[in-house]
């Protein structure tokens, strides 16, 4: 009776199945923890954490922002431009650079000009001399000149001379007045000419300071037979126009050398309003030190004041030495911050991702700065919106003087207007990002576990038979 074997193998086969189903709505009936067993954030409270649930509200933010963070900064290398504390060789003292690691700005340090030797003004390039001397009788009767004494003015030249006619040329730059008078009367006497003569500085031309920065009006100021004072150069500019002080520094660019004079020392201090300044000086008032700048002020100011080319191109490269060195060691000390970052040597704070998210993972805080709850849901490895359940976003945080006690920051996004809740939510280091599994993400699991059990357990059947 092949037919009712057939019929009865259909019949125990179809019996087998409804066995199978039975046991399988049975399973799922009691519960898919057996076989499939998901994190959830209460079930911490049986091994003994004290879980508090709170919801996320525009008055709940507000608490929850409120606990003490500071971010982790980067090294000072990545706030300076080109500067750096302390003496580089005979360049001298470049200044600080603006922030330290923590983002605050550095009071400038004291870097001081050596001091000027005491003297009287001394004659240089550019300088007017007014030479009077006795006119001779056939002049006299030629020019009609009725005056006993005849006045010229001579201009020094580059090669720190003047041409006085019939006498030749004289040097006289470098010397002081009355040098440069005995000097004259010898080249007079040498000529066969009357060497009565008065001779003065007419127009002061060859020392010049100049000043910059957070002045009212920058100039260029010259020096004559009296001295020029740091004080009187502030003076004649209308003053100092810096407003925090406390950060601020007077520079002074002197031979290749830049030096440093901190503005509330200056304030303080009268001996440091007393520094004298010598010509081709360069005075630059800092608020907020970039050096970039200073250095392009310094640069058209030594292209200003006239030195010889030799002289100008050395004071050049010597300052364009000591940016281009500065500015090396800040490359060198930030690659080896990153390779130290590279190999886990720089500490670090993480907050950490769980549950249904893209990529289970840890998300280091970024340098000088915050993270939100949406940076974490919407950045790489995030929110998982397909396996994910919605109104089942917490943030778990733990009680820094309680080990045993965490705060669970619930947020509901099945309405979307709450993500914006989200983007003000800020993050602490070692918080906990988790994403709950929808219901059905949870059956499909158990069921994607059981059936390779059921398949096993039909083969081991059908082998029996």
């Amino acid at each position: 009776m092949p037919h009712c074997y057939d019929a009865g193998g259909v019949f125990k086969l179809g019996f087998g199945m409804v066995r199978i189903l039975l046991g399988l709505t049975m399973f799922l009936v009691v519960g898919c923890d057996a076989i499939y067993s998901a994190p959830q954030v209460l079930k911490g409270a049986t091994a003994g954490q004290d879980v508090h649930v709170k919801t996320i509200t525009p008055q709940s933010l507000l608490v929850a922002n409120n606990t003490p963070f500071k971010p982790r900064q980067l090294p000072a290398a990545f706030y300076a431009t080109s500067g750096g504390p302390g003496a580089l060789g005979s360049l001298g003292a470049l200044p600080s650079p603006p922030l330290d690691p923590n983002g605050d700005p550095v009071r400038p340090t004291m870097n001081l000009p050596p001091e000027l030797p005491s003297g009287t003004y001394r004659i240089g390039v550019g300088d007017a001399l007014s030479l009077a001397t006795r006119a001779s009788a056939s002049l006299r009767d030629i020019s009609g000149i009725t005056a006993e004494n005849l006045r010229q003015i001579y201009s020094v030249q580059d090669d720190g001379t003047i041409g006085i006619p019939d006498a030749g040329r004289v040097a006289v730059a470098g010397m002081t007045i009355d040098e440069a008078e005995s000097a004259v009367f010898q080249a007079l006497v040498r000529a066969n000419i009357d060497p009565s003569l008065s001779l003065e500085v007419a127009d002061y031309r060859s020392q010049q300071v100049a000043v910059g920065g957070a002045v009212r009006n920058a100039a260029v100021i010259l020096i004559t037979q009296k001295p020029l004072t740091l004080v009187e150069a502030m003076s004649s500019v209308g003053g100092i126009t810096a407003t925090d002080r406390k950060y601020s520094a007077i520079r002074i660019y002197r031979d290749g050398i830049i030096y440093q004079v901190p503005l509330a020392e200056y304030d303080r201090r009268s001996e440091l309003q007393r520094l004298r300044l010598t010509g081709s000086d360069s005075v630059f008032v800092d608020e907020a030190y970039d050096y970039d700048r200073a250095q392009a002020y310094f640069t058209q100011q030594i292209q200003l004041i006239g030195l010889r080319r030799a002289a100008r191109a050395d004071a050049l490269n010597a300052l364009n030495a000591a940016v281009q060195i500065r500015r090396t060691a800040l490359m060198e000390a930030q690659g080896n911050f990153r390779a130290q970052e590279e190999f886990g040597a720089v500490r670090r704070d993480h907050v950490y991702l769980a549950g249904e998210v893209s990529r289970q993972s840890r998300l280091a805080m970024p340098f000088g700065n915050g993270l939100s709850l949406a940076d974490a849901l919407f950045g790489e490895g995030g929110y998982d919106q397909i396996t994910g359940d919605s109104s089942q976003i917490y943030v778990l945080r733990g009680t820094p003087n309680a080990s045993d006690k965490v705060t669970a920051w619930h947020l509901d996004a099945t309405s979307a207007a709450n993500f914006v809740l989200a983007t003000r939510f800020e993050l602490r280091p070692s918080d906990v990002v988790f994403v709950s599994q929808q219901p059905v993400t949870r059956w499909n699991r158990a069921i994607a576990q059981m059936l390779p059990t059921l398949s096993l357990g039909r083969q081991t059947q059908a082998l029996a038979n």
